[in-house]
């Protein structure tokens, strides 16, 4: 399937010009899961060894090394996140920069620290970023600083505590088979492509192939089987036209790799653990939150190429039913 025919699945033209890449954005999360989703939950088979970080996303992508521990964030309309590898006596570092096309952003003066001792940082490919430093006992935490330019920042991360992390991967795992095993869930979302286009909506999925969403100040959509309906405010009419059946619940991420626990929390009175991974099907970097007793994920962060997007869930088999607008 054409990417063109893939955005149009979910929502063809109904968000306004004024959100640009948003309003394709918007659905990316749904529209992977349902191209790929034949092998959603799989495992990544191999890491990627360090002296080959890009090799299963392309060598335009500055994919993290095998085993780190990952952390992202939205830098303007670009990706900034940080790998970290444990080694014996050492810590990898690379950061990976990459522009709102997804190409790796080159030639920039990073800095990567460890509690204030700086490692040497050296180019690795197109965006990437790395260094290498020796410590003597567990790490707090790890700056990284880009200097001079537009996209000059400096940013702390503050590592797990324990160290170094426990691998998540059957937990995510485990994790998307709950969510596949959903009748229905509602979330709420905030998506951006940018500090300038941003949209929040709201989405009601119900097993096996309906979905209904409302964006803020713009339009809604409706899909059951194989119709669609969609308006483009709260007083226009619904206009209806055919729909390719999709598949529903479906996680947000595809594959999964260098899955950590980075500790737990409290969500709504549920204990709950925090998880960092990366999707290099997508390729995406997730942060998510797992409810404890039920593996229901509550809540996720997905930055990727032009897609900066903080979704929370709830409302787990008991959200109202899905039906063609009257």
């Amino acid at each position: 399937m054409k990417s063109s025919e893939v955005f149009g699945v979910i929502r063809p033209r109904l968000l306004k010009l004024t959100l640009g890449a948003v309003a394709l954005a918007a659905v990316a999360a749904v529209v992977i899961a349902v191209t790929l989703h034949g092998r959603h939950g799989f495992a990544w088979p191999q890491a990627v060894p360090i002296s080959s970080a890009t090799a299963s996303t392309g060598a335009a992508f500055p994919a993290p090394p095998q085993g780190a521990i990952v952390f992202s964030r939205q830098l303007g309309s670009d990706v900034l996140a940080l790998g970290v590898v444990p080694r014996k006596g050492l810590l990898v570092l690379q950061a990976s920069v990459i522009d709102g096309q997804g190409k790796g952003i080159s030639g920039l003066d990073v800095g990567l620290a460890v509690q204030g001792r700086s490692a040497n940082v050296e180019a690795c490919g197109a965006g990437c970023y790395r260094g290498v430093l020796s410590t003597t006992g567990p790490p707090s935490s790890v700056t990284l600083a880009i200097r001079g330019g537009p996209s000059a920042t400096r940013w702390h991360i503050a590592l797990p505590a324990a160290w170094p992390p426990p691998d998540a991967t059957a937990l995510v795992l485990h994790a998307g088979r709950v969510w596949r095993s959903l009748h229905s869930l509602t979330y709420h979302e905030h998506l951006a492509s940018s500090p300038r286009y941003g949209a929040t909506s709201t989405w009601r999925v119900e097993a096996p192939d309906r979905i209904a969403y409302t964006v803020v100040g713009e339009g809604a959509g409706v899909i059951v089987g194989a119709r669609r309906w969609d308006r483009m405010s709260g007083n226009a009419a619904w206009v209806e036209s055919p729909q390719t059946p999709i598949t529903q619940p479906l996680p947000a991420w595809v594959l999964v790799a260098d899955a950590h626990g980075l500790g737990s929390t409290i969500v709504d009175g549920r204990p709950a653990w925090r998880i960092s991974f990366f999707d290099p099907a997508t390729p995406a970097w997730f942060e998510a939150v797992l409810d404890k007793r039920s593996l229901h994920t509550l809540e996720t962060q997905m930055v990727t190429t032009a897609h900066f997007m903080h979704d929370v869930y709830g409302a787990f088999d008991t959200t109202t039913p899905i039906v063609p607008p009257a």
